[in-house]
């Protein structure tokens, strides 16, 4: 028992390490200090905030370049809406003209010419109708490409992997709708 007080005195007893008069907390704070000394002398917080400007900048510019993308893609939509609009018009033009010419016919040879009346008639409105699919068809082809192309591109620049399953569900219902 008593070798092992003597043990636990000695053990009690060391000393601190003192180099040039300072312990090793002192010299770990002086280490700091030199370290945010040379930190700011070689101006490191500037050289980090112009990375985080630049990166700033190339944000900004993505999300200008997307805004452009949407507004064109939404001038496409428009400009379309418009052709399909104008082709309904051309096409009820065309029933009118195609009803007019076969009236005209009518009255100039009623009692000859019934079954040829009838005929052409149908076959006017048969070449309307198959216009007009025609016609319909290739706008709205366009349509989808174009509107495609921009939301692919907008898509690809914004989305995440989960975002962009939704939104393709969501262009494949709109697409069925057309």
């Amino acid at each position: 028992m008593v070798e092992t007080a003597i043990i636990m005195v000695a053990a009690e007893q060391h000393a601190t390490p003192v180099a040039l008069g300072l312990d090793p907390t002192g010299w770990v704070a002086l280490s700091m200090i030199a370290v945010f000394a040379l930190m700011i002398w070689k101006k490191v917080p500037a050289i980090i905030g112009a990375a985080l400007d630049k990166q700033i900048a190339g944000i900004k510019s993505q999300l200008d370049t997307a805004a452009t993308l949407r507004a064109e893609a939404e001038a496409l939509k428009v400009e379309y809406q418009t052709k399909l609009a104008a082709l309904d018009g051309e096409t009820a033009a065309m029933r009118a003209r195609a009803e007019a010419e076969a009236t005209a016919l009518v009255a100039k040879a009623k009692n000859d010419v019934k079954t040829l009346i009838a005929r052409r008639q149908k076959t006017a409105e048969e070449r309307i109708a198959a216009a007009e699919r025609t016609a319909i068809a290739d706008v709205r082809d366009s349509v989808v490409r174009a509107a495609a192309d921009a939301a692919r591109n907008l898509i690809a620049e914004q989305h995440t992997a989960t975002a962009d399953a939704v939104l393709v569900e969501r262009a494949l219902a709109d697409i069925a709708k057309l």
